[in-house]
């Protein structure tokens, strides 16, 4: 395939500085891409207005700007964005995280030599504060058959830095309302449909971690739409009853332990610290 899109979305929320990292780094690829859509979600702040005008008085062909009169979430930007999407390739990319330059010729080189792909992603690097801070490493099952069972228990993909195929995300019903597993949720659909994955196991992408990241991930609310994803995905027959258990009681101790112990967690057992991992 000759190029790709590039699928992001922004709300008002978003720090300007990091949205304008964000798109360089897409713009600013080995491969640049033909179409970049941009889908804010709801309206936005004048700084933010400020990049995104930047951006497309400077690459007027390439920006594709979709603006939502009414923030509706990831889920539902991603897919008024993805009808937009010129190509049947499409790189993902988060409005706060940094994509190494080789990343998109690296996929788009990896589906050229394997047809039968359907999608593609690859380890990122977590950080705080600049980029050369790497606080942890998330890296997955590199080949399909692993990535297969590794999603019945986690998720298999590392979400900013997945190029997929249009035609199969829409053919598995797209992004569908499923509070914090909008993404979870439509690669489990896909494996269920026969998609085949590929995870590179070098650094596609550098994730913005805040402070408050792990503090998210607890409490009585986020356990409560833990348990209903799982129990989402059991009813697709996507896992056997021990793993929905074994997944709801170990998210469930997670999310219930003080924020100090769930960050010592996910350093220790749910990533690679950047003290265990050689940079790439």
């Amino acid at each position: 395939m000759k190029s790709y899109s590039v699928l992001m979305s922004v709300y008002y929320k978003e720090n300007p500085e990091f949205l304008r990292q964000s798109i360089y780094s897409m713009i600013d690829q080995t491969v640049q891409t033909d179409n970049f859509v941009l889908v804010c979600d709801g309206p936005l702040t004048e700084e933010l207005d400020e990049v995104i005008a930047c951006f497309s008085e400077k690459y007027p062909t390439i920006f594709n700007v979709i603006r939502l009169k009414v923030n509706q979430g990831l889920g539902h930007a991603l897919n008024v964005g993805l009808r937009h999407c010129k190509n049947e390739l499409v790189a993902r990319m988060d409005s706060d995280d940094i994509s190494v330059r080789e990343r998109c010729s690296m996929q788009m080189r990896k589906f050229a030599e394997n047809p039968e792909l359907t999608v593609v992603s690859g380890t990122v690097k977590e950080f705080m504060g600049s980029a050369e801070h790497i606080t942890a490493v998330k890296i997955l099952p590199e080949q399909h058959e692993d990535i297969y069972e590794y999603a019945k228990m986690r998720c298999p993909f590392n979400h900013p830095a997945v190029m997929y195929r249009k035609s199969a995300v829409l053919c598995a019903g797209g992004y569908q309302e499923v509070p914090l597993y909008e993404d979870y949720d439509l690669w489990v659909r896909m494996l269920i449909r026969g998609a085949k994955a590929y995870n590179f196991p070098e650094t596609l992408c550098l994730m913005r971690a805040d402070s408050g990241l792990y503090n998210r991930r607890g409490g009585w609310s986020y356990l409560k739409k833990v348990a209903a994803f799982r129990t989402r995905i059991r009813k697709m027959h996507f896992c056997t009853f021990l793993q929905y258990i074994i997944g709801i009681c170990g998210q469930g101790i997670v999310c219930l332990v003080p924020s100090s112990l769930r960050r010592w967690i996910y350093m220790h057992f749910l990533r690679k610290s950047n003290k265990n991992v050689d940079a790439n």
